[in-house]
């Protein structure tokens, strides 16, 4: 990888992972959450890295629903279990950290629409569900169009107040198909979608990791 540019990558090495905890570490204690948070070797978490000249500067973790649940099941096992027993086949996106010197939407939104490539196009699943802050509820809500599933509640893990939000996969690519790709011309749609790949490009990527997820599988 060229050391000089920015890039997203799949993490699926111990120093990569390490790398992406310390940033999750180092995010939740500048915002005061409890806990130290360790990205695992998990075939059911898929865990995307954002580099800048090879520094690990944003990170996010997509868990795929199993057996074994999510981790949202500890506190949101009720409501997430009404969307299963309708079909959903859910995933989650958590540990989402970003270094605060990476003021670029796009880089984050790129992560983002990554992450849903990974959820949509690879695995298969119709929605993706997040626990979040309240403080931060505002910004999935209004930007990327989620949803609150039930009442606030205690997150153990982070010793802080959450939401559950929910979005469901068809929205997001109706959003991405109308505007993603069009931040530079788009001077009225106020969501964050217009910093997401273009169509053309997210095809692009789509058939990129299909050909890598069918040699795997091969």
């Amino acid at each position: 990888m060229n050391q000089d540019s920015y890039g997203i990558r799949l993490t699926d090495t111990p120093t990569g992972r390490n790398s992406a905890s310390m940033l999750v570490n180092k995010m939740y204690a500048w915002r005061g959450y409890a806990g130290t948070h360790v990205q695992t070797d998990d075939p059911n978490r898929i865990t995307l890295t954002a580099t800048d000249k090879g520094d690990v500067v944003g990170t996010l973790t997509i868990g795929l629903d199993s057996e074994i649940g999510l981790m949202a099941d500890q506190i949101f096992k009720e409501e997430l279990d009404a969307h299963r027993v309708r079909g959903a086949r859910l995933c989650e996106f958590t540990k989402l950290a970003f270094d605060p010197s990476v003021r670029s939407k796009a880089s984050l939104a790129n992560v983002f629409h990554l992450a849903v490539i990974y959820a949509r196009d690879i695995h298969d699943c119709t929605d993706i569900v997040i626990e979040v802050n309240p403080r931060h509820r505002r910004f999935y809500q209004q930007m990327l169009g989620f949803e609150r599933v039930g009442e606030m509640k205690v997150n153990q893990r982070v010793n802080a107040p959450a939401y559950l939000l929910r979005i469901n996969l068809e929205y997001v690519t109706k959003q991405i198909k109308q505007f993603g790709g069009t931040f530079e011309t788009n001077t009225t749609e106020r969501s964050f979608y217009p910093y997401f790949f273009s169509p053309r490009e997210e095809a692009g990527i789509i058939n990129r990791l299909r050909r890598i997820d069918d040699h795997h599988t091969a």
